[in-house]
């Protein structure tokens, strides 16, 4: 079926695309001024160039757009560094990690948040309360989940990243990460100033992050969040992960991670031979009787929330109770 076959016009055009975005925030504010409203609609063009330029190095870091290992990782570089100003070696690094055994405690580094931040899944949750421990008042943590991961998450990337190729001195993303700033000084400097270009990134940073957070957590919060079970490969990533429904808005916003399942499943393939393959393996998760979930997109950024509570609740009782 060819579903690992790469299409080079479709990645051209998402590239494309999110320089003629970023072109085009630049040409609000040099068209129009730099008042309250051409700066905002500069801003959301900016924002959206970022997280689809974060979309593309996630495809850039699972080598599914080249043939080619040494270009996807020089490409991913690019895009990662130059385009973002982020590390590309500490993603693939933190990222790997996370794909081979997703929302288990202790190896998947995205929900380290856990318990200093946030306590995620029922029995972590419950093993929490009955230690008495209590970093934060995880009872409402599905209300400071608002001013917490989604406003912090790529700013503190965003510092950590350049500490990062510091230390392990990573010499040429360093220069290519300075090459993110040295661009956006030169384009927008001469139209905001300064303290107006530290504003804007500001703003992109944050604007960014809460993207970010929702989109990459509706996926697998919900799911089941335990010590790592040592289960089959198949089954580690069906229980861990879930599908927002396809459509052609759901596809681009999400950068097609939509299809979750299917990306876990199958990390090399391109993006775009998604949705070829999704029904092979409802099939097969039908046939063994292994739940395939899919929703709506607003679904699942409420899932998370309902998730928290769900778990903030099971902390307090066990807390108070056990």
């Amino acid at each position: 079926m060819g579903l690992l076959n790469s299409s080079h016009l479709f990645f051209f055009l998402l590239l494309l695309h999110i320089v003629l975005l970023e072109a085009a925030g630049w040409f609000v504010l040099w068209s129009f001024g730099t008042s309250p409203v051409p700066f905002l609609i500069s801003a959301v063009l900016l924002t959206m160039s970022q997280s689809q330029a974060g979309f593309l190095q996630h495809d850039l870091g699972h080598l599914s757009v080249f043939s080619n290992t040494k270009w996807n990782h020089l490409f991913h570089e690019f895009v990662m560094s130059h385009l973002k100003g982020l590390s590309a070696c500490w993603w693939s690094l933190h990222h790997s990690q996370h794909h081979a055994k997703p929302n288990c405690f202790h190896k998947d580094p995205d929900i380290s948040m856990h318990p200093f931040l946030f306590t995620l899944g029922k029995t972590l949750s419950v093993e929490l309360g009955l230690k008495k421990k209590k970093f934060m008042p995880y009872n409402y943590q599905h209300k400071y989940f608002f001013i917490t991961m989604p406003l912090l998450v790529v700013p503190v990337f965003q510092l950590y990243s350049i500490y990062f190729i510091v230390q392990r001195k990573l010499w040429r993303e360093l220069a290519w990460t300075l090459t993110y700033f040295i661009r956006f000084f030169f384009f927008f400097e001469p139209l905001l100033g300064v303290k107006g270009v530290l504003g804007l990134l500001l703003l992109l940073n944050v604007a960014e992050s809460i993207l970010f957070t929702w989109i990459s957590q509706m996926n697998h919060i919900p799911m089941h969040i335990d010590y790592d079970s040592n289960m089959d490969w198949f089954s580690t990533q069906l229980q861990a992960t879930c599908n927002v429904n396809q459509s052609l808005f759901n596809d681009w916003f999400t950068g097609h991670l939509n299809f979750q399942i299917e990306h876990h499943l199958f990390p090399r393939m391109p993006r775009h031979n998604y949705w070829k393959v999704a029904p092979l393996v409802k099939s097969l998760c039908a046939k063994h009787g292994i739940e395939y979930q899919s929703k709506p997109l607003l679904t699942g950024f409420a899932d998370i929330l309902r998730s928290l509570k769900d778990s903030g609740e099971l902390w307090l009782d066990a807390y108070l109770h056990g």
